[in-house]
């Protein structure tokens, strides 16, 4: 916000941070009762993601560089994951969640181009 480091200007940073505004925008919709449970997690997993990118493009070396965006990616699985449970609990519908779901795919996508395309999955 402040610093306007070259992150800043990068697509994943853009796509993260689209990712993380959707899932903020979505978690509000769980029930009351997933307030401090599932809501919470999806928008701490979001904002992980994104926080993530950022700091691994601080990082000087590429292994280090790598790591978060590991940890990155392993965020984008977990929302991904919170969202199948919360369609099965018939919290939300698949419908509704097709937006995210393309931010989803596409910050995947992306952190795994940038790991280096080892994608166990």
């Amino acid at each position: 916000m402040f610093l306007q480091l070259s992150h800043t200007k990068l697509d994943i940073f853009q796509v993260s941070k689209s990712l993380t505004l959707e899932c903020y925008k979505i978690s509000k919709l769980l029930p009351p009762e997933e307030r401090y449970a599932m809501s919470q997690q999806i928008r701490r997993a979001a904002l992980s993601v994104h926080l993530n990118i950022a700091e691994g493009c601080s990082r000087r070396s590429q292994a280090e560089r790598k790591r978060f965006y590991e940890i990155a990616r392993g965020s984008v699985v977990e929302i991904d994951t919170a969202l199948d449970i919360a369609v099965d609990l018939k919290y939300l519908s698949g419908e509704l969640l097709q937006k995210l779901g393309n931010h989803i795919i596409n910050t995947f996508k992306q952190l795994t181009g940038m790991i280096g395309g080892n994608n166990k999955s």
